[in-house]
């Protein structure tokens, strides 16, 4: 039987590749959005991926999100993929309260509030795939970016200890870490700045979303019960730890 796999974020840039790659591999696959509606329906008859609406941020909106995607597709979440995030950017005497809480909310409490919301069935079924998807901003920082990068570098450790905690149960977690991706984030960035980050890479490229696709295929597979609490740094050779 298909396992059901959630996706957050899972309509564009990063999350829509992992979608397509977990529903090309067999899982039946959800994806969440939180505001995009003309996205949204258009990744739908796309790719035939069910979506669903709603704050990864709210603790009781993931918990309801999660009822009514396993009523929808029939069984019970298996692999849950944390991607969902925004940048609020601005440096640290220009921040407002409200840039930090967003993305703290967003980026760091949504994989809590989503991981909450499926662990106890994981555990007591013996078998559950997290990977939480954080960044290389959250392993070597960024100016502008000290709420970002702090969300990105708490999600490290989050899946330290979670991984810790669900080891005996048959529950792996795990983080990948991208680099500069071609997502619309990164291509809102100006062309010269661009050009400045590509020349840091030691491949000479940016990522595409594929690339990080398939890293969290293979830390959902079920042959990979033997790797938890790793981090795999998706970055071209940015920043190597």
């Amino acid at each position: 039987m298909a396992r059901v796999a959630v996706v957050t974020g899972g309509t564009r840039g990063i999350g829509r590749a992992i979608s397509v790659a977990l529903k090309d591999a067999g899982y039946k696959v959800a994806a969440t959005y939180a505001g995009n509606d003309e996205a949204a329906q258009r990744f739908r008859s796309e790719t035939g991926i069910p979506v669903f609406k709603f704050d990864v941020a709210d603790f009781n909106a993931c918990a309801e999100g999660i009822k009514a995607i396993e009523a929808e597709l029939g069984g019970p979440v298996e692999a849950l993929v944390n991607n969902a995030g925004i940048t609020r950017d601005a440096t640290m005497h220009r921040m407002r309260t409200d840039q930090w809480n967003d993305v703290i909310r967003t980026n760091l409490d949504s994989c809590f509030n989503m991981s909450r919301a499926v662990i106890e069935g994981m555990r007591s079924r013996g078998f559950g795939r997290i990977v939480n998807v954080s960044s290389i901003n959250g392993q070597a920082g960024q100016i502008g970016q000290t709420n970002y990068a702090a969300a990105k570098a708490g999600i490290l450790g989050f899946t330290k200890a979670l991984a810790q905690e669900g080891a005996s149960r048959g529950v792996t977690v795990n983080a990948v870490a991208p680099g500069y991706v071609e997502t619309d984030m990164v291509r809102a960035v100006s062309a010269n700045v661009l050009e400045q980050i590509v020349a840091r890479i030691p491949v000479g490229r940016l990522g595409k979303p594929e690339d990080i696709a398939r890293a969290v295929l293979f830390l959902l597979a079920d042959e990979a019960g033997f790797i938890t609490g790793s981090t795999l740094s998706i970055n071209g050779g940015q920043y190597m730890d």
